[in-house]
């Protein structure tokens, strides 16, 4: 088992996140936005700079944080989108080393139903996804954030059931603010414990995020891991338990969170946070470890 992190949470720029991943004492970075452009986006000329960086640091991107397939693409759109990001993620991956990418399966449709969501279309572009992918000797894990996978533990047994193959990263702190469509309505929110449980066994990867929903305000506090609702530690407790030797990769959203602009914090606030957050997971993994021995 191996931790990592969402290391644009703690800088913008890719010094800042080689800095704060080896204050750490870590070696990988989950890598999505440099200088607010996804790394699979970023020009050519852009990435060589990143990537000569990386290595004169000795830090590595275990995973791409890909925009693909993600919550802000329509199953409506044109294929063609996903397929130009697959053609540019991969070779940029193989030069990396990387072997996993996370990956989404299209935003949930506005003003329909759970069974109204072009599932066919979905699973089609999906099973093309994969085997670009795997033909390149890579892995794309599917999240359970806000898309049609995410949108209760059934749609996603559904997806990997019509997707042969494909596996997950599991976002422990997405189910705390995601209505669960999979039940009557109105829709409760989804239980991290419950959704883990029902899909383990296709779990490859981990996103550690925590937080606390208020149904008065409609928004969610994310919290430090363990101090939220996302049942972090039982379920990083059960993961060890059971072997798992994958990575924990961590999302604060303390001082920054990706998709929505509002929340913003001064560039030292932003860093420290990330780092807190970090040593917190470090310590709870240890702890576990104690309680497991």
């Amino acid at each position: 088992m191996y931790l990592t992190g969402f290391a644009d949470e703690a800088a913008p720029d890719v010094e800042g996140q080689i800095r704060a991943t080896k204050e750490l004492g870590w070696t990988y970075i989950e890598s999505r936005n440099v200088d607010g452009v996804n790394i699979h986006d970023v020009p050519d000329g852009k990435f060589d700079e990143v990537a000569g960086k990386l290595a004169d640091s000795g830090v590595q991107i275990n995973c791409f944080g890909s925009a693909i397939a993600n919550w802000s693409k329509q199953i409506t759109d044109p294929f063609d989108v996903t397929l130009e990001e697959i053609e540019r993620a991969i070779p940029r991956m193989q030069r990396l080393g990387t072997k996993l990418i996370r990956v989404m399966s299209y935003a949930v449709l506005p003003g329909r139903e759970a069974d109204d969501q072009m599932e066919e279309e979905r699973f089609r572009r999906m099973r093309t996804l994969l085997q670009m992918f795997t033909d390149a000797g890579l892995t794309p894990v599917h999240e359970n954030c806000m898309n049609y996978g995410g949108m209760s533990w059934k749609h996603t047994l559904r997806l990997i059931e019509n997707v042969p193959g494909l596996k997950l990263v599991f976002d422990t702190g997405n189910p705390v603010f995601t209505d669960d469509r999979a039940k009557p309505k109105p829709y409760p929110k989804q239980s991290a414990w419950e959704f883990y449980t029902h899909v383990k066994q296709h779990v490859a990867y981990v996103h550690i995020k925590d937080g606390v929903w208020n149904s008065e305000t409609g928004k969610t506090t994310f919290t430090f891991p363990g101090e939220g609702d996302g049942d972090v530690r039982r379920i990083v407790r059960d993961l060890l338990a059971s072997g798992y030797e994958g990575g924990l990769s961590i999302e604060p959203h303390l001082a920054l969170v990706q998709h929505d602009q509002s929340v913003i914090s001064p560039e030292e606030q932003r860093y420290n946070s990330y780092v807190e957050y970090g040593r917190r997971m470090e310590r709870m993994v240890a702890e576990i470890k104690e309680e497991l021995a």
